[in-house]
């Protein structure tokens, strides 16, 4: 079996910079990915990606693909990483398709929706309900809708469906939304929108679609007559195929300064670690800083 010089779990902006620093060093590497971009290509209107004072998040993937291209980087898309094993000098990345070895790995595997744990969420999931304003907003144009959340992913959302849905709930748990204050401001600024702070999710009903969801706040349950619902209540980290590689309590990747995980050879990049920001560029710069610390290691040892 082919042993790689590197393996890349994931391909959102943490490991499509590594790859690139990768294909630069000439090292012999493989992604393996379930699909391109990650959080990138479900984000709405970008305004702090450094060079583009404007771009939405499927333009910017559209550019992380096209750099990709430029180096001709072997890639396995839709297949989905199921166990990572160290032995000796080797690691092995078991996924759903296959089995490859390598003498480093980096995880840069992302994050993924938190679900909301209520009646009628997994019923209704792709007939009514989703994770994803970017990829399904288009779906409820004229419609009344609910977003659930209040943080920034939340308030994104909501302003993208602004310009699609008729009407749009923001259905947020505690107090006050708590985001970017340019974001807060356009959302005040919109005709469309109705915040209601301090209200809980209880359940979601309708017949083949979604038609209503109950909330209730301190007052009382009460009904909301909706036909789509947006969740937007936080991400969970992508990490539990890594086993034996440490972390914190909320299961995000422990790494130093060098993005260097407590097995050697294993590196980790991204929304995945315990990197305190969770930002498209932060992501991409610890990406690159993982690709030269894997450079580094190959360098530092025989094989």
């Amino acid at each position: 079996m082919q042993i790689y010089d590197l393996i890349i779990i994931g391909a959102g902006p943490a490991g499509i910079t590594a790859s690139v620093y990768a294909a630069r060093k000439k090292l012999n590497f493989l992604v393996i990915s379930l699909d391109i971009g990650g959080q990138t290509a479900w984000s709405g209107d970008i305004e702090n990606y450094t060079g583009y004072q404007f771009i939405t998040g499927p333009e910017l993937t559209e550019k992380f693909q096209e750099h990709l291209r430029k180096y001709d980087i072997a890639l396995k898309e839709n297949e989905e990483v199921l166990e990572l094993v160290k032995s000796a000098e080797v690691i092995s990345v078991n996924t759903n398709k296959g089995n490859y070895q390598s003498r480093t790995v980096i995880i840069a595997s992302g994050k993924k929706s938190r679900e909301l744990g209520v009646p009628g969420e997994k019923e209704f999931k792709n007939h009514g309900l989703t994770y994803c304003a970017t990829c399904d907003g288009p779906l409820f144009s004229a419609k009344t809708v609910a977003v659930i959340g209040g943080g920034n992913s939340a308030m994104d959302a909501a302003l993208q469906l602004t310009k699609i849905a008729k009407h749009i709930y923001i259905i947020n748990i505690t107090e006050k939304l708590a985001g970017d204050q340019i974001m807060f401001e356009k959302i005040k600024q919109a005709q469309n929108v109705t915040i209601l702070n301090n209200h809980q999710i209880m359940a979601i009903t309708g017949d083949k679609f979604v038609r209503a969801i109950k909330i209730k706040n301190k007052d009382g349950q009460k009904e909301l007559a909706v036909e789509g619902v947006f969740v937007e209540i936080g991400l969970i980290p992508n990490s539990v195929f890594a086993k034996n590689v440490e972390k914190n309590t909320k299961n995000e990747i422990n790494i130093d300064l060098t993005n260097q995980t407590n097995i050697p050879g294993v590196f980790a990049a991204g929304d995945v670690t315990n990197v305190l920001e969770k930002q498209i560029i932060i992501a991409a710069g610890e990406g690159s800083k993982a690709a030269l610390s894997a450079y580094r290691y190959l360098a530092k040892n025989k094989f």
